[in-house]
């Protein structure tokens, strides 16, 4: 079978099969892209690749200074697009099986503590006309710990406030039930007697929070709401959306919330993912095994 022809297959499959975004399809395509384009250069039909194939094409990455963290994502998309290949019977042995990834460095990324989130909250002008609404806006990102996608796509009727839950879509199209607290929905509520002066544009009228042109927030429009609200309250940390979700996983840690419940409430389908959106001080780490662990544990 051609190759064009398997690629199309398999971009159903990541579509409909695996349920993925747009976007997460987008990149799956593009790092395939780099390996078919290394393949035709060298004249290799892709059910015939071989394993030192595949090293000669990582070891063409690293050359040309891909990051190795890019790196791992493609080989992890080459993997995928094998192991593809491997369940639809067009392959018999799949030639990823011994390809590793780079070795890469766990850098924790940055975190606000509460003060800092108090700050930023309360330094935005509620004088400006979309105040009330970047208010709202920060509140929900850090009260739910949601992705900006999700923030962006939050719907009206998707707000269950007398219950304490909003419903979210994340990635795959997968939904969950998030607790909101008493503050965010104060905020909400507020920024929606400011909504309700918008001209809303026709097909957007359910989304929650909206741009001055009356359609739903864009992701790009987020970080930049974020990275002005940071600098005016003169935090000085490298700040985005993720930030305040990974600020709401670690405080709920801290706080003492078992990491499946944060599991659940972040949408993570394995609790590894989690656990690299978390961190745990030193100094509460080592408060915890002297009064857990029973050599500590005074008789």
């Amino acid at each position: 079978m051609k190759t064009d022809s398997l690629v199309r297959m398999y971009q159903q499959y990541l579509k409909l099969e695996k349920g993925f975004s747009v976007n997460t399809l987008d990149a799956y395509m593009r790092d395939l892209d780099k390996l078919l384009s290394f393949l035709q250069t060298e004249d290799i039909e892709v059910l015939n690749v071989t394993l030192d194939d595949l090293h000669r094409f990582v070891a063409g990455l690293r050359d040309i200074g891909i990051h190795a963290r890019s790196q791992a994502r493609i080989i992890s998309g080459i993997k995928s697009f094998f192991n593809f290949l491997i369940l639809g019977d067009y392959l018999e042995a799949d030639p990823t099986e011994l390809l590793e990834g780079p070795k890469i460095g766990f850098k924790l990324p940055e975190v606000l503590n509460l003060e800092e989130i108090d700050t930023i909250i309360s330094s935005i002008d509620l004088s400006n006309t979309y105040g009330q609404r970047n208010r709202a806006l920060i509140e929900t990102l850090y009260s739910c710990g949601l992705r900006v996608s999700e923030l962006s796509n939050l719907k009206l009727s998707e707000l269950y406030f007398n219950e304490g839950f909003i419903k979210v879509e994340g990635k795959g199209n997968k939904q969950r039930l998030v607790p909101i607290s008493p503050r965010a929905i104060r905020e909400i509520e507020l920024y929606l007697i400011d909504r309700n002066q918008i001209t809303i544009k026709p097909g957007f009228e359910d989304f929650l929070f909206l741009s001055k042109r009356g359609k739903n927030i864009s992701r790009i429009m987020v970080f930049h709401i974020v990275k002005q609200l940071t600098e005016e309250a003169g935090i000085i940390k490298n700040i985005s959306p993720h930030t305040f979700r990974h600020s709401f996983a670690t405080h709920l840690l801290e706080g003492g919330a078992n990491l499946k419940a944060i599991q659940a409430m972040l949408g993570h389908e394995s609790v590894a993912t989690t656990e690299i959106y978390t961190h745990i001080d030193r100094n509460m780490l080592r408060a915890e095994i002297i009064e857990h662990h029973p050599r500590n544990k005074r008789r």
